[in-house]
């Protein structure tokens, strides 16, 4: 497919189909270089009529924004409830959890009624104000300046706690999952604490809505091998849960 204006169309036309493409498909559909098919996605992008991903493109723009909890606590809802619900249920014997900050994680601790004592140690102001009068939970709430957009503490205080701790179970939220980058979160200051909640726990429980895959955010947290355990929705492909479970990762889809 030599003619540029034909090869742009047949790429948008693809990428409305399928919502995104990746390179070597199109090397191989087009019959062109990878140098040629890179020009042509650099062309579109530059137009505003597509995303360039990780060895393709796509429709919808991969990089995740900071935005507001209250905003976030309004996307996808019941959705996060089912997550939420099945998430109680990794949990087992453990006597002590962390719990992130994001509107999964505080969904979480609101379905969280333990029958015996549990520990839940937590940056998250909402969590701590959700759990610090329910029968059963004692709560640790982590030290530091709060950021406003997540009602949650990053900083060098609440990671000198975690350095002096150890947990069986972290339940965290992410801003994006991504097959080649791992999984990360929109906000910089608060990747460092969820490395060291990653570092200080035993089983790592990855709780992300669907709309999350193929979602990078700018801080990186973790490697998909890092990780045990996602719960999600019925919205994820099958191939992803492939994908994901060839590198050890347990999906769980919640109903």
């Amino acid at each position: 497919m030599k003619n540029i204006t034909k090869r742009h169309q047949f790429i948008l036309e693809r990428l409305k189909d399928k919502g995104q493409i990746t390179i070597p498909e199109l090397i191989d559909l087009t019959q062109v270089s990878g140098v040629t098919i890179r020009k042509d996605l650099k062309f579109l992008e530059d137009k505003g009529l597509i995303f360039i991903t990780r060895g393709g493109a796509s429709l919808t723009n991969p990089y995740t924004v900071d935005r507001p909890i209250y905003e976030k606590a309004t996307i996808n809802a019941e959705q996060k409830k089912k997550i939420a619900h099945a998430a109680v249920k990794l949990i087992g014997e453990n006597d002590a959890i962390i719990i992130g900050s994001g509107t999964t994680a505080f969904e979480f601790a609101h379905h969280l009624h333990p029958q015996k004592p549990l520990t839940v140690i937590t940056p998250a102001v909402k969590v701590t104000m959700e759990l610090c009068n329910r029968p059963n939970v004692e709560v640790l709430q982590l030290g530091g300046l709060i950021r406003p957009n997540s009602s949650s503490v990053a900083g060098p205080y609440a990671e000198y706690m975690l350095d002096r701790v150890s947990c069986g179970v972290l339940f965290i939220g992410v801003d994006g999952i991504d097959l080649g980058f791992g999984f990360s979160i929109s906000n910089l200051t608060e990747a460092n604490i969820n490395q060291k909640m990653i570092n200080t726990s035993q089983i790592i429980v990855v709780l992300a809505d669907s709309s999350k895959f193929g979602k990078r955010g700018i801080g990186k947290i973790c490697d998909l091998e890092q990780v045990q355990y996602i719960i999600t929705d019925d919205g994820i492909s099958e191939s992803t849960v492939r994908a994901l479970e060839d590198n050890g990762v347990k999906v769980i889809v919640a109903k």
